[in-house]
């Protein structure tokens, strides 16, 4: 137990550079409490005692904004930063060395059974405001941007941005076999499609009129 604190801690300190002591992180820091809390709801969990283990999961989302379900696994060095409105899935797994900032939802669709959540994999940054819904992989040392909303499987090494989420680079080049960067925006396409429709009426609707004024005439 003292050396995942240990291990906990200094993964903070390395990765935060607001951080100045291992007694402020221990005492201060609301993400790195909400871990240490849920570690113990998580043992209760895998021995049955889950009226125990979702009271302390709900004393920590009380404390300090997170939630995490005793039934997540969360891995060593996992730093969540700030926090605030954190949501973590029931069959949510967090590799090692993530680091997940707040707003952040790792959850379900609502359309599974069994296994609902993300797995995430080890040094993962999940941006801000992130959402990554479904019961899918994102690879190792993958970036997700602030905001994003991830509804596939992410591959390695890759950065993921925009509504839906698309891989905008794997492992540091655009991906070869589709330039989603340049793909048309079907916004943008039904907006001119509307613009060519509503000029189309417009001249009909002249010409129906012209028509009036002759025979009124």
């Amino acid at each position: 137990m003292f050396n995942r604190i240990k291990e906990d801690i200094a993964a903070i300190k390395a990765r935060d550079p607001a951080a100045r002591s291992s007694l402020e992180i221990f005492f201060l820091y609301p993400g790195y409490r909400a871990i240490r809390m849920h570690r113990r709801a998580h043992k209760h969990y895998l021995k049955g005692r889950f009226f125990l283990a979702r009271w302390i999961s709900e004393r920590a989302r009380k404390k300090t904004g997170i939630e995490i379900h005793p039934g997540a696994v969360i891995g060593k060095g996992v730093l969540i930063d700030h926090g605030s409105g954190v949501v973590i899935g029931e069959t949510a797994v967090v590799g090692d060395g993530c680091t997940i900032y707040q707003g952040v939802t790792l959850g379900g669709t609502g359309k599974e059974s069994g296994k609902r959540h993300p797995t995430v994999g080890s040094h993962v940054m999940i941006g801000a405001g992130a959402r990554i819904l479904g019961p899918f992989t994102v690879g190792d040392y993958s970036k997700i941007a602030a905001g994003a909303v991830v509804l596939e499987a992410v591959p390695p090494y890759s950065t993921c941005v925009g509504v839906p989420a698309r891989v905008v680079r794997v492992g540091g080049e655009k991906p070869k076999e589709l330039d989603q960067i340049h793909m048309p925006d079907p916004v943008s396409q039904e907006l001119c499609r509307l613009g060519v429709r509503l000029d189309r009426l417009g001249r009909r609707l002249d010409t129906i009129e012209k028509q009036d004024e002759g025979e009124n005439a």
